[in-house]
């Protein structure tokens, strides 16, 4: 009725399939079998789809019987209609009275003569004046369509939200993934907005020479990301903020080379991309399931977090990296694998080659003295997952044979 276009239900389905509400989700100790790997604990499981059915048949009935009363038939005709709601009166207490409600109750597009709500009347965001449509799409022209590689300029500022976000769509609609990585390179200056760059797909690149709010890179789907501060500053980068809170979060694949300080909440959710920053705030890796990351500085604290899988590389030069991590899931061990030092090295070439990174080329040009400083952060599970996998690769599986017989192995669940 306020002007909502759609609902959501979250715990409440859960709730009906059996969940207490322990909120221990994220310590494989579910006592009701929901969420766990644990054998023992699934046994436990009771839910069946039928609860959740039962729910919303309930839920549905009584929406229904409110509806009834207000005289409205559906779900579509209650939107925006804040004619229907009324203030109490009398009001509960002295404060409550005054509080003025007519900013969101006095709906000029809701009337006598006009009894439903059409959202196009009233949300128009002015996409045709977002910077992809007036100025990306524009100047891509057919080389878009084509898929023909091209090379933009264009300034940026604060105001500009979730740059790239559309642009990645069509290209997406256009041509899937089959674009080579870097088709669409567009270089911009200045002050990227919130959401700079989310959900960029394969085939196309921002490189931003400047700073971003947060979410950069929210979802972030095979694009490329490049950020460094303007090359006539004076300050130094891996002692500065470049970007806000809550970077690649969610992102699935691609690349994000920063050169700079991230905010708090640094690759949350990460299940796949690549990513090397000059430092991060507080929460960094938080819940991370897959990827690489690569912190060439100092990290906040509660670093990995619930962090299930994937693989940080931290450059430790204090030796206190222990204080600040969460050790609840993961281990914290000296780069000592040939492959992972080479997997590294190669990380931070690629970052000093995408960012021109001071620091990034100082650590190369003495590789081996910082090698022993560097920390690998791998989640205990995913450890014995990979050793698993490879163990059944020596016997002549395939990759994707050796991963499903490890699933069964760690899990227990062989036979089932």
């Amino acid at each position: 009725m306020l002007g909502a276009e759609e609902f959501g239900f979250a715990t409440a389905p859960l709730v009906t399939m059996g969940c207490v509400m322990m909120r221990v989700c994220n310590l494989d100790t579910c006592p009701v079998g929901v969420a766990t790997q644990n054998p023992e604990l699934r046994k436990r499981f009771t839910g069946k789809p039928e609860y959740v059915v039962n729910f919303m048949r309930f839920i549905a009935r009584e929406l229904r019987e409110h509806m009834a009363k207000l005289g409205v038939r559906t779900v579509e005709e209650l939107v925006g209609r804040t004619d229907l709601l009324a203030v109490r009166t009398p009001a509960v207490n002295h404060r409550a009275a005054t509080v003025d409600l007519s900013a969101i109750l006095d709906n000029p597009y809701v009337g006598a003569e006009k009894t439903h709500f059409d959202p196009a009347d009233v949300y128009d965001f002015h996409l045709e004046d977002t910077v992809d449509l007036k100025v990306l799409e524009r100047r891509l022209g057919s080389a878009l369509a084509q898929g023909v590689p091209k090379r933009l300029e264009v300034a940026v500022s604060s105001t500009d939200r979730a740059v790239g976000t559309i642009l990645g769509s069509d290209i997406t609609r256009l041509h899937g993934d089959s674009l080579p990585g870097g088709t669409f390179t567009v270089k911009c200056t200045g002050g990227g907005g919130q959401s700079f760059g989310a959900f960029l797909p394969k085939g196309l690149t921002l490189e931003l020479e400047g700073d971003a709010n947060d979410y950069l890179g929210k979802g972030l789907s095979g694009g490329r990301l490049v950020v460094y501060p303007p090359k006539n500053s004076t300050f130094d980068p891996a002692e500065n903020i470049l970007v806000g809170n809550v970077a690649l979060y969610g992102a699935t694949s691609g690349q994000a080379f920063l050169n700079g300080v991230a905010g708090e909440r640094f690759c949350v959710r990460n299940s796949g991309a690549t990513a090397v920053v000059e430092g991060v705030g507080d929460h960094g890796c938080e819940y991370m399931t897959g990827g690489r990351v690569v912190v060439l500085g100092p990290t906040g604290k509660n670093f990995a977090a619930g962090m299930s899988g994937g693989v940080a590389y931290v450059l430790d030069e204090h030796r206190d990296l222990y204080l600040r991590l969460n050790k609840a899931l993961v281990s914290m061990e000296p780069v000592m694998e040939k492959h992972d030092a080479a997997e590294l090295r190669e990380l931070i070439q690629a970052h000093a080659d995408a960012t021109g990174s001071a620091k990034a080329s100082h650590i190369l040009a003495h590789f081996e003295d910082y090698l022993p400083l560097f920390k690998k952060i791998l989640p205990h599970d995913y450890d014995r997952m990979l050793r698993t996998i490879a163990q059944y690769e020596e016997k002549g599986m395939s990759r994707e044979e050796a991963q499903v017989e490890a699933f069964y192995v760690n899990t227990h669940q062989k036979g089932e």
